[in-house]
């Protein structure tokens, strides 16, 4: 996954070659939604619905698990959709993390990119770290019961803990 700083220098960076500004957009807005690639490249605008709470939700049935989502739309996943009127690019995987690749190189960012890579970010550098519960982030990754999320993010909250309590002891 990517750190709050590498997520944040992606941000700020601006490609000169349209289909690697793309691919970032696209890989930018799953990190604030932690769609899988198949539920981003069947975005359309009928799955953004208005929610309960009056604000704008991804509502879909994720493929893996055909398993109904539904995804807050946070404010940076918002801008990128109003930038493509609620429209993707669309693009195969292969090339998403061909492209990615590229990037890395480019921003500088020492890590092997894939389209997966900012599903895991969401539900680290944005859920996790930010204390929302591991239920709410199994259930906002379609997750089918909490062992599979606590699987693959029990040690990133064993890591917050650690360092919660190191500011504990150096108080």
């Amino acid at each position: 996954y990517l750190t709050d700083d590498e997520l944040k220098k992606l941000e700020k960076h601006n490609f000169s070659q349209n289909r690697l500004q793309q691919v970032k957009d696209m890989f930018i807005f799953c990190c604030y939604t932690g769609l899988a690639y198949a539920e981003m490249s069947s975005l359309t605008t009928k799955n953004i619905e208005i929610g309960f709470d009056g604000e704008e939700w991804i509502q879909m049935i994720r493929n893996k698990t055909n398993r109904k989502i539904s995804i807050p739309i946070l404010p940076k996943a918002k801008e990128i959709l109003d930038k493509y009127d609620n429209e993707l690019p669309i693009i195969s995987n292969q090339k998403f993390n061909s492209y990615l690749k590229e990037i890395t190189l480019l921003i500088g960012v020492d890590k092997k990119l894939t389209h997966h890579t900012a599903r895991k970010t969401f539900a680290t550098t944005v859920l996790l770290f930010n204390n929302v519960p591991m239920e709410i982030v199994s259930e906002l990754l379609g997750h089918s019961n909490m062992i599979i999320t606590q699987a693959h993010y029990g040690k990133i909250v064993q890591k917050k803990v650690s360092d919660e309590l190191k500011k504990l002891r150096n108080a």
